[in-house]
């Protein structure tokens, strides 16, 4: 059985992940006004792993016998102005849901919670791989500069993304 505080540290999380999945999805339209279609696509790949995590997450803390409880998720706000800009939030974005699982994780260490601590650290993995991918589109995003041409070049990088459900755990 799962301690209660754990099990309140899962439900936080859960709701982190589909916050995250709606901040996405206002990116993913920040990107259909400025009619960048690949752009478009790598969010909406993006919402889709978010959801992906949280029904981890869901599913890991009933099959401890634990509870899940929804609480309100937040109003996305999209601060970026333009595509660098939006990248730049979306990083710290991914920085911040890396300090909440590695304190999720704290707490399962906390209560010496093995299974959990285990099953985390596909999260911990996961988020160094969000973390790489962000920071790379922001170092290209910086080499194009005011480059259109190399914009829509991107753009139809962006577009060949594709979701793939992740093994979780």
């Amino acid at each position: 059985m799962i301690s209660e505080k754990l099990q309140q540290a899962f439900n936080e999380q859960i709701n982190k992940e589909l916050f995250s999945e709606y901040l996405y999805l206002a990116m993913k339209n920040f990107f259909e006004e400025l009619n960048l279609p690949g752009f478009v696509n790598w969010f909406d790949v993006q919402m889709q792993e978010e959801r992906a995590h949280a029904m981890g997450l869901y599913s890991y803390l009933l099959q401890r016998g634990g509870k899940v409880t929804f609480e309100a998720i937040d109003k996305p706000v999209v601060t970026g102005t333009c595509p660098l800009s939006v990248f730049e939030q979306t990083l710290a974005h991914e920085e911040f849901v890396t300090s909440r699982i590695n304190a999720l994780t704290d707490t399962a260490d906390e209560d010496r919670d093995r299974a959990a601590v285990s099953f985390l650290d596909w999260y911990i993995k996961e988020q160094v791989e969000e973390e790489d991918n962000v920071r790379k589109i922001i170092a290209t995003l910086k080499l194009i500069g005011d480059d259109k041409k190399a914009l829509l070049m991107l753009d139809k990088d962006l577009a060949t993304r594709t979701f793939v459900a992740p093994v979780i755990g």
